[in-house]
């Protein structure tokens, strides 16, 4: 009777986090939890002890795009056991006009065989679209090659997840680089990487200087379409002067 009552709980928590995610919120105001009835003259609890430092990326990542591909989808590769699935990047990197970073493969991408298959992807074409490109001149990759279970990057992989995203932008070397969401935005840039906008400035490696911008994953796009304005100021910021 009445409306479906059969909800998806999982995804609809997945997606309250992605907006937090996307709007740079990653960690709780505070370590503890608070009684909000005692009163304030209580001492404050001992501070945590610090963080073990996380484990330094492997630096012996191959250099050619075809051996870190293969590296890349390899079983040794980090979230290699979350799923028999992989996805694999797509485009040619010799030629590809632009290359787009996304955070995981979304539930469709695995039997589809590429990234960024279902609604997204349809959201996407339209976005280069816009800015006189095709999906077949950009290079399209991702931060996890496997879908997480709750289709968050975990923090205990996103050291290294995010060292071997780099490091295939740098092999890639791509003239222009969009950045969909804040996961991916931030394995290329850092922890202080920006939402949206030209973020070329924070390129820090030799290799990795281009015009580079972030913007709003679809998805979020799909669920907020109040902020397509936005994202279409960002991607006319990836529009050359000699494109124009």
């Amino acid at each position: 009777m009445g409306a479906d009552q059969h909800l998806d709980w999982r995804n609809i928590a997945a997606s309250t986090l992605d907006w937090w995610l996307e709007a740079g919120v990653d960690t709780l105001v505070e370590e503890r939890p608070r009684d909000w009835l005692v009163p304030d003259a209580l001492p404050a609890p001992a501070p945590l002890p610090p963080a073990a430092p996380a484990a330094a990326p492997n630096p012996g990542y191959p250099v050619t795009y075809e051996e870190f591909l293969a590296y890349r989808m390899g079983d040794q590769a980090p979230d290699a056991k979350w799923a028999l699935a992989r996805v694999a990047p797509s485009g040619d990197p010799a030629t590809a006009a632009l290359m787009v970073l996304t955070d995981v493969p979304e539930e469709a991408d695995a039997a589809a065989g590429h990234l960024l298959a279902g609604p997204e992807g349809r959201l996407l074409d339209r976005m280069l679209a816009a800015i006189g490109l095709a999906r077949e001149q950009t290079l399209i990759a991702s931060v996890c090659v496997a879908r997480p279970l709750a289709g968050r990057v975990p923090r205990a992989s996103a050291t290294e997840l995010e060292a071997m995203a780099r490091h295939l932008v740098g092999i890639v070397r791509p003239r222009r680089l969009l950045l969909l969401g804040q996961i991916a935005s931030r394995a290329v840039l850092g922890p202080k990487a920006g939402a949206h906008g030209d973020c070329s400035d924070m390129l820090s490696d030799d290799n990795l200087a281009c015009k580079a911008v972030a913007t709003y994953h679809p998805r979020v796009l799909l669920e907020r379409p109040m902020c397509k304005a936005e994202a279409w100021r960002d991607l006319q910021l990836l529009i050359e002067e000699n494109d124009a």
